[in-house]
């Protein structure tokens, strides 16, 4: 793993536990975060500004996948793909 992915993974965790008050080991990079009850509607809108504003990254309606949103893991790929242009 790259130290730039290890970095947004650590920044996204520390993000998560900040706005959730969830106990920053409940949050692994494979937890659902939807389907555990991290985050709900507008937990979501909040999370998407995040990204567009701390990874200077546009956030499409295609975008707004569970694919893309589920966990630690997929917002990393994600951020990872919007960052190389894809």
């Amino acid at each position: 793993m790259s130290n730039l992915i290890a970095e947004n993974k650590e920044v996204l965790r520390a993000y998560i536990k900040d706005n959730t008050f969830k106990e920053a080991d409940l949050i692994q990079d494979n937890t659902l975060l939807f389907q555990e009850g991290f985050f709900d509607s507008m937990g979501f809108v909040l999370l998407v500004d995040f990204l567009e504003e701390k990874f200077s990254i546009q956030v499409s309606d295609e975008d707004l996948t569970e694919e893309n949103f589920e966990s630690v893991n997929a917002l990393s790929r994600y951020i990872e793909s919007k960052s190389n242009g894809q």
